[in-house]
């Protein structure tokens, strides 16, 4: 019988935990590789979610403002949607900058809701169940705040698109827009 060194006895137990970290390592390895390739073969799937074109194009639309007078009120649609553009005059803006302190259902500033203290835009939908609310025409009810009215359930809301009597909960929604000039304005 052979005696056996330390450093050979060191090697020959060693040798089992060394086979073991090689097959954990292509294990993991072979897994990556599969999760990789599993991602790029379905890929082309999830992208074929992303919005077309045409739908990518409507997102956003331009308005040239500068045959809008004072007082006028306009509607745009983005995404199949109506948008008050309300360009207001200094009573309307005195008047809601007035009710700015009255006991509102949905607390908001007039200056929260505008960019401009001029120009009001709003998504011209009533936040209680939908409905399109009066006030764009020069002979629609304005309701008594002098904004908007929802006949559909009694609705009112003031010169700043605010919540004043009836069942909406919400102010009427401010959508994402910016003013690219003094005369053009990006709703989107």
């Amino acid at each position: 019988m052979a005696l056996k060194t330390d450093t050979q006895e060191l090697l020959d137990s060693s040798h089992p935990e060394r086979e073991s970290g090689r097959r954990d390592f292509l294990y993991v390895a072979a897994g990556a590789m599969v999760a990789v390739g599993g991602a790029f073969a379905i890929w082309p799937f999830i992208d074929n979610m992303n919005p077309s074109a045409d739908v990518v194009a409507l997102s956003s639309v331009e308005i040239d403002i500068s045959q809008i007078e004072m007082g006028q009120r306009v509607t745009v649609a983005w995404r199949g949607r109506p948008v008050f553009i309300d360009y207001r005059t200094e009573a309307q803006i005195a008047r809601a900058r007035m009710d700015d302190t009255a006991d509102l259902i949905d607390p908001e500033r007039d200056d929260q809701r505008v960019q401009r203290a001029e120009w009001l835009i709003v998504i011209g939908i009533c936040t209680h169940l939908g409905c399109v609310p009066l006030g764009q025409r020069n002979s629609d009810p304005l309701g008594q705040w002098g904004g908007w009215f929802c006949p559909c359930h009694g609705s009112h809301y003031d010169t700043s698109g605010r919540i004043r009597k009836g069942p909406a909960p919400k102010n009427l929604v401010v959508p994402p827009y910016i003013f690219l000039a003094d005369e053009m304005l990006r709703i989107g």
